[in-house]
């Protein structure tokens, strides 16, 4: 079932078995009657938040924020490492040794003030990302899944508890499922059929209304080892999440692609939103034509499009990564690796997830600067 098929079936939660959909109701006490705050929509090029549009009214240098999605890659935010030769890597300097949930509870409390500066929505992956950036080789094992695709409770338990500290923000977290370097651990397509099926019920069983889903991690790098995570058939695993839907509330699909490459046809098609990334794009023009080339594709519509992945900084300049994917109306959002010395970056365990460092001050103070003025 492609995206405007999907779209264009108000019947669908009745014919999959479930109640007749009921009469239409404000967002905000739909929210509220699951027993969460916060609830994101799509409607057109536009991200909404308990009936309203992000940012609402909002304007910076003559440029429309209103129903953007400013964001981070902070992937690592359940991290862990089940490989005991690999795990010292990640040692606090304070206590010398790694503690997954410490670094959860220490994400959590970082959120508030994130949300104050403006940021709306930040990045979480299942099986995470490179702890060491751009190394090659990855010993590691950060897995929520098993094998054969069932979840592991003490990443569930992880994920909860970054889940309710967003939805109590009103923040939106774009949660990743799979990441390369680690899905080959996977018994074969089946068990990933598993993985999705199991973590859309788990987090439909919570009334969680505040996501958005990145199937996969730039599926296009040719790390990946699962055939169906591949560009060519990973909408196979779109449909299925929708398929998962209960209560009538779908969780918005997409996946992403490596720096500078543009979604294929079919993955536009198929998609809710459109995931860009800009590493490796250094002039901050082409951020803006990658945009409007997206536009371009065969099967495109209204839909947002977001950079939730870019490690081009800049924030001093007045042209930069950041304002020319605002300047064409695309969310932006900050990919900063950082070293693994609980300082840099956000991507590179143990991480410190304050204003540790000028890049990040610099970044979330240009934020509010966008969105709140």
């Amino acid at each position: 079932m492609n995206r405007r098929t999907f779209l264009s079936l108000p019947a669908t939660a009745a014919c999959a078995g479930a109640a007749p959909k009921a009469p239409k109701k404000k967002s905000a006490p739909a929210a509220r009657a699951t027993g969460r705050r916060t609830k994101v929509e799509i409607k057109g090029d536009q991200f909404f938040l308990n009936g309203k549009p992000t940012y609402p009214g909002r304007i910076w240098e003559g440029h429309k924020i209103e129903g953007l999605l400013m964001n981070a890659r902070t992937v690592q935010a359940i991290f862990d490492d089940e490989n005991p030769e690999s795990v010292s890597l990640w040692k606090y300097p304070d206590t010398g040794r790694w503690d997954p949930d410490r670094n959860t509870a220490e994400f959590v409390a970082a959120l508030p003030e994130w949300r104050r500066h403006g940021l709306l929505s930040f990045n979480v992956c299942l099986q995470g990302g490179n702890p060491q950036g751009y190394r090659k080789d990855q010993p590691w094992k950060n897995n929520a899944f098993r094998p054969d695709g069932t979840l592991k409770p003490a990443y569930l338990a992880r994920l909860e508890k970054v889940l309710n500290a967003a939805d109590r923000l009103g923040m939106v977290p774009q949660l990743c499922l799979f990441y390369f370097g680690q899905d080959q651990y996977f018994e074969g397509d089946e068990a990933i059929r598993r993985g999705v099926r199991r973590i859309i019920r788990w987090l439909h069983a919570r009334n969680y209304r505040h996501l958005l889903l990145e199937i996969a991690n730039e599926c296009n790098n040719g790390k990946y080892e699962q055939p169906i995570l591949k560009p060519n058939r990973i909408v196979e695993l779109f449909d299925l999440a929708r398929d998962e839907f209960r209560g009538g509330y779908p969780y918005p699909v997409g996946t992403s692609f490596t720096g500078g490459v543009i979604p294929p046809a079919n993955i536009v098609e198929a998609s809710d939103y459109l995931l860009l990334h800009g590493n490796g794009v250094k002039d901050p023009k082409r951020i803006g034509q990658m945009v409007e080339e997206t536009r371009k594709v065969p099967g495109y519509f209204p839909m947002p499009i977001l950079f939730n992945e870019d490690d081009h900084f800049d924030f001093d300049k007045p042209v930069n990564n950041y304002t020319e994917a605002v300047k064409q109306y695309a969310s932006w959002g900050i990919l900063d690796i950082g070293e693994n010395n609980y300082r840099d970056g956000h991507q590179s365990p143990p991480v410190n997830w304050g204003f540790s460092t000028d890049r990040k001050r610099q970044f979330f103070e240009l934020t509010k600067k966008i969105t709140l003025g």
